[in-house]
């Protein structure tokens, strides 16, 4: 199978590292790709939400496999793009229909979902610019700290947790009048969860699914979960408080009647949900859901899987997943991701990076690098993951700790407490 990845990041670097693996892989391309595909693919220079060029190169290359790594493309419609075209609709393409995808595109459909199909998450209540006076009452209604999130896509930055009523006031109006543009034209306001966060993976084709592993990603910049949010600083697999017992109650009340929900509602959905999940009292709530694999979550899910993952997508697009097979590894694996210093703020790119050929114990994931002549350079904010694997957690972090030891450029920053809240 000829095999076409969207994205340029470290989520599509570890999905071609996985699919290069397998057997039926045969050409494997990237678009537009970083420095570390080009070396197990063929990068293309394309953008993923131009959609007819995607299509375009999908005939070219005879492409029979299209994974959409970002929500973005997702959104936007690829899916359909593609279904309702008679020479793509046989490319095998994960990822949901663009009815599937607004569960990730609009925060206020995600809840209403949610509250259809009883699955559970924090009361809420939507608002829009007309309804401010409104949105400004049910703040008062509630408990601080309060939870203000953008319904739209804000590349990660439309949720706000603010202490202060005055101030949550204020920021509902300045997000309702445009501060994260049209992703805020409506306004979702929460309950605040008081718990500990994980993830949970699923892989579906819309009837069956499979519960791929669990994670914990590190959002904020600073240690000790300080500072901005970031698109992740780190992750671990498996998460340690995930025991059965949660993981049953998750199955339970939150994977079932999610998949039978998209089922019932008779929504084209096969490849990946991504549940954000807060437990409270040992009690599993839904954050929120994404319509991919996360970043940097999927370095350490995806190495883990031992089964064929393009075998898995396969079954995946022709709606056998119940036939399938998934082996997990049992040992724990960490990534710690490098980023570049000012991220997430400002900062430069063209930094020449040094020592990856020096790393033995760890997989390099490339996310924001490209190849200038003979050198890699930095491309992003968020660099390289360094994804390794061990008995429990802590023998993991050491070795990425020390595979980053290696790692050199010019003002190069990673947080060195990943798992902190672990122990």
């Amino acid at each position: 199978m000829n095999i076409l990845i969207l994205g340029s990041g470290g989520r599509e670097h570890t999905f071609a590292y996985m699919i290069a693996q397998s057997s039926k892989c045969g050409k494997l391309y990237v678009a537009p790709g970083n420095a570390g595909t080009s070396e197990i693919a063929e990068n293309l220079a394309i953008n993923p939400i131009d959609f007819a060029e995607v299509a375009k190169t999908a005939l070219e290359k005879d492409i029979q496999m299209i994974v959409v790594g970002p929500e973005d493309p997702l959104v936007k419609g690829i899916v359909d793009y593609f279904a309702k075209d008679d020479r793509l609709k046989n490319i095998q393409i994960i990822g949901p229909s663009s009815r599937g995808a607004l569960l990730e595109g609009s925060k206020e459909r995600a809840k209403e979902f949610m509250a259809m199909h009883n699955i559970p998450t924090a009361a809420y209540e939507s608002f829009s610019f007309e309804s401010l006076g409104a949105g400004k009452k049910f703040l008062e209604t509630l408990q601080p700290p309060y939870v203000l999130k953008a319904d739209g896509l804000a590349a990660g930055k439309g949720v706000l947790i603010i202490d202060d009523l005055d101030e949550a006031k204020k920021e509902l109006e300045n997000m309702l009048s445009g501060k994260f543009g049209a992703a805020s034209q409506k306004v979702v306001i929460e309950e605040f969860l008081d718990g500990i966060e994980l993830s949970v993976f699923v892989l579906t084709d819309g009837k069956n699914y499979k519960i791929l592993p669990t994670a914990k990603d590190y959002k904020r910049i600073g240690e000790g979960d300080t500072g901005l949010n970031t698109g992740g600083m780190g992750a671990v697999s498996p998460v340690p408080f995930a025991d059965e017992t949660l993981m049953n109650k998750i199955e339970e009340r939150i994977v079932k009647p999610t998949v039978n929900g998209l089922s019932e509602e008779d929504i084209d959905y096969k490849g990946f949900i991504f549940i954000g999940l807060i437990k409270v009292d040992n009690e599993p709530y839904v954050i929120e859901y994404n319509v991919r694999m996360g970043d940097p979550e999927t370095e350490v899910v995806l190495p883990r899987i031992k089964s064929d993952l393009l075998e898995l997508l396969e079954m995946t697009w022709n709606s056998e997943l119940d036939k399938a097979s998934l082996e997990i590894d049992p040992r724990t694996a960490t990534t710690v991701m490098m980023v570049s210093g000012g991220y997430p703020g400002s900062y430069e790119k063209g930094k020449v990076i040094s020592g990856i050929n020096e790393i033995q114990d760890s997989i390099v994931f490339h996310a924001g690098t490209r190849k200038e002549d003979d050198k890699i350079v930095t491309n992003g904010g968020r660099v390289i993951a360094l994804t390794s694997f061990g008995d429990d957690f802590e023998k993991a972090l050491k070795k990425s700790y020390q595979s980053a030891d290696k790692l050199q450029f010019d003002k190069m920053y990673f947080r060195k407490d990943i798992g902190f809240d672990l122990s």
